[in-house]
């Protein structure tokens, strides 16, 4: 099927002078309909990253333990686990809680965003998906997944030195 990686280099991951910046970011794209990750991954063409996919939930939750994503384009109707089952799993987990996941379904009615936010997305966006909606999300999430991880690594230096004192 898909589930081939397709290495390529984020170009400006984190814009924000940190020390990650020699970092691949790493996006797992989650769908049952190969169209749909086909047409994802060539919205994002101009971003280097890493990719790989999952064809079912829990197809998902085995390649984020092996993948280890910055981000995740997540569906919510999918078989085994849905994406609503499969992001509350994710962000329950203390070491993937971090994991950003932004949400991409045809599913569009305010329960069902109501639905994600609860269970735990980061962000959500309705198909039919806009290409530049879909890029400069994908650019913030892992942004903002850059200065998480950043200040997570901080705040650990920090507590070391705390503890040699």
């Amino acid at each position: 099927m898909y589930s081939g990686r397709v290495h390529r280099r984020f170009q400006k991951p984190y814009a924000l002078g940190l020390n990650t910046m020699s970092q691949t970011s790493r996006i797992l794209i989650a769908d049952d309909n190969q169209a749909n990750c086909e047409l994802l991954e060539a919205y994002l063409a101009d971003l280097d990253f890493t990719v790989d996919f999952a064809v079912d939930g829990q197809d998902t939750l085995d390649k984020v333990q092996s993948f280890q994503p910055d981000l995740i384009l997540l569906d919510i109707m999918m078989p085994k686990l849905n994406g609503f089952e499969v992001c509350q799993q994710i962000k329950s987990d203390p070491e993937l809680k971090r994991t950003m996941i932004l949400m991409v379904t045809a599913l569009n009615e305010r329960g069902d965003i109501e639905r994600a936010v609860q269970a735990g997305t980061d962000d959500f966006l309705s198909k039919p998906v806009n290409q530049i909606e879909l890029v400069k999300r994908v650019e913030n999430m892992l942004k903002l997944k850059g200065v998480t991880d950043e200040v997570e690594r901080l705040r650990k230096y920090i507590e070391e030195m705390e503890q040699q004192s």
